[in-house]
């Protein structure tokens, strides 16, 4: 189909794509354009990666902009939502305003009202849903970017229950759903009333295959020759292969230590194929990497790149992350050794993708076992990059021949399993059913089962009683816990008992005559926050049962114990050090702790404490690179988890205020010094712009103590202190000084640098004498 065949979309868009470069629609999407996309029909796209999902996806959002309507695009991940905004605001030359929201929970972001496309992710969604944002009521088309990822225990279900909530806000709306080929597309194309385009056809050919000994065997049979030289690894063989015919690779590997090690070992294949200009190019990266952090993961991560590698994992900070990807598709990387977490959306294809570990530990089955087929086809997808590549290869690699024909049966010539609702387990049920609550969506348990109804979980169970029997654990829980509370039978419905986004007359019979359910004001807070249920009850009976002031740990360690923040776990040994920091500062510690004899659930509390004891250690200022160091994490690892702590207890410093707590000011003391990685002697110093953890301490260790102090101090103290005339400026302007020109000042080392009452008159008696003079108080 040619794209002046299409119609209803804006003045300009057409023109804009011819532009782009693209004159015809290829199969998928002109096969989804048949299916009625741009004429409002619901859609599921299950198309291979690179096959042109995303033009399905604007195609989509511009005709229903042109009809008058507004779009959201919801993606799974933040860094996918920066990649999709960039994308998109390229439509803004014809018209199409776009927005992008990914973080704080507790807004409706009205600002985005006025937007023709809003990118966010399903987490930053259902958190509009909960707070009540007018503007989702104003959607026509919502299109769901990976929904197969509904299949993720983790994030699954916020996924899956928000779609539901946006489909009965706007019973009228439109619904893309764009997946990678799975098993089952057909029974997501049912759940969501949609028409289904399912295949497999790519732009450029895609080779599956296996390499064993000295060959590379295809799925269709040919074979190419690659050689293992001497105590070369197979992997190396196959970059080097690839890279002297101008492709890159991506390897695939089971843990951050041997994406590292792998990372390595493959800078030296490709540094030799580099010229001059790319190693100037690669020296400047790997500059720019060592300047974002100052930690050993940074320092080996800026060797590998120096030698066209680099390795990529959930440990690096999201700048060393963004610096990767994109001089990977800028192809000044040859080669990056990568966990799974690369193949989940973001943009990064190669001309060979290798799969080179296709097991990983899993607890649940006490050692190795077998990645899922369709995440090692979400890996395989990535080979081969229209308009670079001629063709993509992806390969697993074997150690024997009857491993490589279990390869080939498990994975090259295998089906991608079925999208399976992880909606039903409870911890997923109990954050759901309370913010279905509170936002209004029911208010009766009847209402509340037949929203549940409406879930892809509904659709695919086939165990009866199943869900009703989970949802009443889950209210009573939340009745246990002060969240809800439950009435008696109500035969007159209001239209308040509805909530604020569903009109009367569209309850369902059943909520006329039911058991009522409604949000207490605890609950109420607890959705708002965005917490899991559970989290909130281990915050509030923690601060209800601390008799005198809380201490940092204390407060790091209790929100360590809650399910939104992941913990640390034990290293071999560490339970006996950390379990003597138990007994030395048990008094610390909210809440009961379990006996030594309960082994799981004390380990469990001495993992939140060796968490709690890392927060802590940032808060007291210690090194980034000492961290990392001590606690074996990677710097992106630290920053999380001071993120998470940073959230979790402002959640807490709500808590309790709601629950009328003498604790609220230490724990909005303890979110402060987390926040900075400060002490609590530091906390005004950091409130002015620009002035950082370290900063701060070389202020105050030259008597800078405080905002004022910076609006009297001598300017060569304070620039001996900060390093730099335009950092001091700064610093000084943001601190109100009246003239914080660093002209002609020297630093000056030792000087305590506060003028006292006394110093000062003296400046200005000294002042006064001077003819030649023209300095004000504010140079003091």
């Amino acid at each position: 189909m040619n794209l002046e065949e299409l119609s209803g979309l804006p003045p300009g868009a057409v023109d804009h794509f011819q532009r782009e470069g693209i004159e015809e629609l290829y199969p998928p999407q002109a096969e989804a354009v048949e299916a009625g996309a741009t004429e409002g029909e619901n859609l599921v796209a299950a198309v291979p990666t690179a096959s042109g999902k995303t033009m399905i996806a604007a195609l989509s959002m511009l005709s229903a902009i042109e009809r008058g309507g507004k779009a959201l695009y919801i993606v799974p991940l933040r860094a996918l939502a920066s990649e999709k905004k960039a994308e998109f605001e390229a439509y803004e030359e014809f018209g199409v305003t776009v927005g992008v929201t990914t973080g704080n929970y507790e807004s409706t972001d009205d600002w985005l009202a006025t937007k023709d496309i809003v990118v966010a992710t399903s987490e930053k969604v259902d958190s509009l849903v909960r707070n009540g944002a007018d503007w989702l009521s104003d959607l026509t088309c919502v299109v769901s970017d990976e929904v197969h990822l509904i299949d993720d225990r983790n994030r699954g279900p916020t996924l899956e229950v928000t779609l539901a909530k946006l489909r009965r806000l706007n019973p009228g709306m439109q619904v893309v759903a764009l997946s990678a080929t799975v098993g089952n597309a057909d029974e997501i194309a049912d759940w969501l009333d949609a028409a289904l385009v399912d295949t497999d056809w790519r732009p450029i050919d895609l080779r599956m295959g296996v390499h064993y000994g000295n060959a590379l065997n295809f799925d269709d049979g040919s074979t190419r020759e690659v050689p293992v030289e001497g105590s070369e690894k197979q992997e190396a063989a196959l970059v080097r292969d690839i890279l002297q015919e101008g492709g890159s690779s991506l390897v695939f590997v089971n843990s951050r230590r041997n994406a590292e090690a792998a990372a390595s070992r493959l800078g030296g294949v490709v540094s030799r194929e580099l010229d001059g200009e790319e190693r100037a190019e690669l020296a400047d990266l790997a500059e720019a990497i060592r300047e974002d952090s100052d930690t050993e993961t940074s320092t080996d991560l800026a060797d590998c790149v120096e030698r066209g590698a680099a390795f990529h994992h959930a440990g690096l900070s999201s700048t060393q992350r963004s610096l990767v990807e994109d001089a990977f598709r800028d192809r000044l990387l040859k080669v990056i050794s990568a966990t799974p977490t690369l193949a989940a959306g973001v943009n990064t294809p190669a001309r060979r993708v290798i799969v080179r570990d296709w097991r990983r530990f899993d607890p649940s089955a006490g050692g190795m076992a077998p990645l899922d087929v369709l995440e090692v086809h979400q890996m395989m997808g990535r080979a081969g990059r229209p308009g670079l590549d001629p063709y993509g290869e992806a390969v697993l690699l074997a150690t024997s021949h009857d491993e490589s024909q279990e390869l080939f049966e498990r994975y090259v010539w295998a089906d991608p399993e079925p999208v399976r609702s992880k909606l039903a387990a409870e911890p997923a049920l109990r954050t759901h059913v309370l913010a279905t609550i509170a936002s209004g969506f029911a208010r009766t348990r009847d209402g509340l089962l037949e929203f549940l109804e409406a879930t892809l979980y509904a659709s695919q169970s086939t165990e009866a009683g199943r869900l009703e029997a989970v949802t009443d654990d889950v209210l009573d829980y939340l009745e246990r816990n002060d969240f809800i509370e439950r009435g008696g039978d109500t035969e007159d419905a209001t239209e308040d008992d509805v909530g604020a986004f569903t009109a009367a007359s569209d309850l369902p019979a059943q909520q006329d005559r039911a058991e009522r359910l409604e949000a207490t004001s605890l609950g109420h807070t607890v959705s708002r926050l965005y917490l899991d249920p559970m989290s909130a009850a281990e915050i509030v009976h923690g601060l209800e049962d601390a008799d005198d002031r809380p201490t940092a740990l204390g407060l790091y360690q209790l929100i360590s114990r809650t399910p939104d923040m992941y913990e640390l776990y034990l290293r071999s040994g560490e339970d006996e050090q950390f379990g003597e920091l138990f007994y030395e500062r048990e008094a610390e510690l909210l809440g009961n702790a379990p006996s030594e004899f309960e082994e799981d659930r004390f380990e469990d509390w001495l993992a939140a404490l060796k968490t709690g004891k890392l927060l802590e250690d940032w808060a007291d200022e210690t090194d980034e690179e000492q961290l990392t160091d001590r606690y074996k994490i990677g710097p992106g690892d630290l920053r999380g988890k001071v993120d998470t702590a940073e959230w979790l207890l402002g959640a807490a410093e709500s808590l309790a205020a709601e629950i009328d707590s003498e604790w609220t000011v230490a724990v909005r003391e303890a979110r402060a010094r987390v926040e900075h990685g400060v002490g609590e002697e530091l906390l005004e110093l950091v409130s002015v712009g620009g002035v950082g953890r370290k900063r701060a301490r070389r202020l105050y260790d030259r008597g800078i103590e405080e905002p004022a102090d910076l609006r009297s101090a001598d300017k060569g103290v304070v620039l001996s202190a900060l390093k730099g005339e335009k950092t001091a400026e700064n610093i000084l302007e943001n601190a109100g000084r009246e003239d914080p020109s660093m002209d002609g000042v020297e630093p000056a080392d030792g000087a305590a640098g506060v003028k006292t009452d006394e110093t000062n008159e003296t400046a200005r008696a000294d002042a006064a004498e001077s003819d030649d003079s023209q300095s004000s108080l504010g140079d003091f």
